[in-house]
């Protein structure tokens, strides 16, 4: 193997002390002191916009799928329920992606982006994502958001008439959909990685040097306190004893779920393939293919409601309230309740993801928690270390942002106990994901042309 190359540039031969002062430099620049109050300063109205924009569509998604069922006399919704509202909005999303500028955001297939957000392009993006997230989409509303927050910030920015740079762009539209996607997470610190990651800040350089750190962390988290602390020591750490009782790591639970995440990895790869498939074959006809693949996807959470008899919502919808239900009772769903979501959710996932608008994140988390629900019976695997490991690697694999989904799922789970199994599944799905035949990247917009769009729009992307 070869040795990695020295590093080079200002921060070798020991010159710290310079980089610190160059970093003094740039923060003590007047332009850049001004642009951070600026992105203080927008940080306000666009929470506040992505706080009544989630308040509508959660008001929407209930009103359509709770309201409207009790108001037929129906504890929850018909089998055939999700048929006229997924209808609906496939006729919607056709639409508005022929008609109006910026075709209604970006394919989710493709993954999450931080650059094209612009005022003439957000009606469209906010129209899309009312016309499918709560009417049963499989998909999530970062996506969205993080267009609502990006080109909020473009248009207070040109509303103060302050300068346009495209530094400045880039600054301020990652500030904006940071400020966004806070909302959803609910945590800063989730909403900061995963716009870092997004916009890609140092390159593939980055990643090469990241996983390696990531990685031994978690294995080294392992050896000191992942077995049952079983030394009886204390090295001492920055936690809090919380109050719930933690699961315990053994051998069985590292081993299992390194080979989950594997698996999951090439099944996941799988779906987004297939979505970029789907979102091929929707662009040449893109009113009439919309429509039938959201009755695509209409039919899968049909099909569920009709096989298991549970409610249609587990399928169409994005999962994050169907995930907590799982998390919380998660021995309530048989082995075939689960094997049908898996399946029919996972092709509605699929065609979901190139046809209409949203984001990839929810539903992937459930589909990783759900594969660990399923696969806790092994031997030497517990519930609790099986969906942490499963979420991670979902999330890890779709998104291809292996510390965001760590982050995240660790706040997910609030137990620092499982995060060694968090991180290393989270390592090994990006890195199978990274590994494997690339061919249907093709279908997609290639690397170098999304890079110079994003640069002329002022950010950056990960597919």
């Amino acid at each position: 193997m070869a040795e990695p190359s020295p590093p080079s540039g200002p921060a070798a031969g020991g010159t710290q002390p310079e980089e610190a002062d160059h970093l003094r430099d740039i923060l003590l620049t007047p332009g850049y002191l001004k642009a951070l109050v600026l992105c203080a300063l927008i940080g306000v109205p666009v929470s506040l916009a992505a706080f009544w924009f989630l308040v509508g569509l959660h008001e929407l998604e209930h009103f359509l799928w709770t309201d409207l069922p009790h108001h037929m006399g129906r504890d929850e919704p018909a089998w055939w329920w999700p048929l006229p509202l997924l209808l609906v909005a496939g006729l919607g999303v056709g639409q508005i992606a022929a008609r109006l500028p910026g075709a209604g955001g970006h394919i989710p297939a493709l993954g999450l982006h931080t650059g094209g957000a612009s005022s003439t392009a957000l009606p469209g993006v906010l129209l899309a994502a009312v016309a499918s997230l709560p009417f049963g989409a499989v998909l999530g509303p970062e996506a969205p958001l993080i267009a609502l927050g990006g080109g909020l910030a473009l248009l207070f920015r040109d509303l103060a008439r302050a300068p346009s740079t495209p530094q400045s762009t880039a600054l301020l539209g990652a500030a904006g959909a940071a400020a966004a996607i806070a909302a959803i997470f609910g945590n800063p610190l989730v909403a900061a990685v995963l716009l870092m990651e997004i916009a890609g800040v140092g390159g593939p350089r980055l990643f090469a040097v990241m996983l390696p750190a990531l990685l031994s962390s978690g294995v080294g988290s392992l050896v000191f306190t992942g077995f049952g602390r079983w030394t009886g020591l204390e090295t001492g750490s920055l936690s809090l004893e919380l109050p719930t009782p933690t699961p315990r790591l053994d051998a069985g639970d590292v081993l299992w779920s390194l080979l989950m995440a594997g698996a999951i990895a090439v099944v996941m790869r799988l779906v987004l393939d297939g979505g970029r498939l789907v979102a091929a074959y929707v662009r040449s006809g893109v009113r009439f293919r919309t429509v039938v693949c959201a009755l695509g996807a209409a039919a899968c959470a049909a099909l569920y409601s009709l096989i298991t008899g549970r409610s249609p919502v587990d399928v169409a919808s994005s999962g994050q309230a169907t995930l907590s239900t799982l998390a919380s009772d998660a021995h309530s769903w048989g082995v075939g309740a689960l094997l049908a979501v898996l399946l029919l959710k996972g092709a509605a996932y699929t065609l979901c993801l190139g046809s209409l608008r949203g984001g990839p994140v929810f539903p992937a988390l459930f589909l990783g928690a759900a594969t660990g629900v399923l696969l806790a019976p092994l031997p030497g695997l517990g519930l609790v270390p099986a969906m942490a490991a499963g979420m991670a690697a979902a999330a890890a694999a779709t998104l291809r942002l292996p510390v965001s989904s760590v982050v995240l799922v660790a706040l997910l789970l609030g137990s620092a106990d499982v995060t060694p199994v968090v991180i290393l599944a989270a390592v090994v799905a990006f890195v199978t994901t990274e590994l494997l035949p690339s061919d249907l990247r093709r279908l997609a917009p290639s690397r170098a042309r999304r890079s110079s769009a994003d640069a002329t729009a002022g950010g950056s992307s990960r597919p």
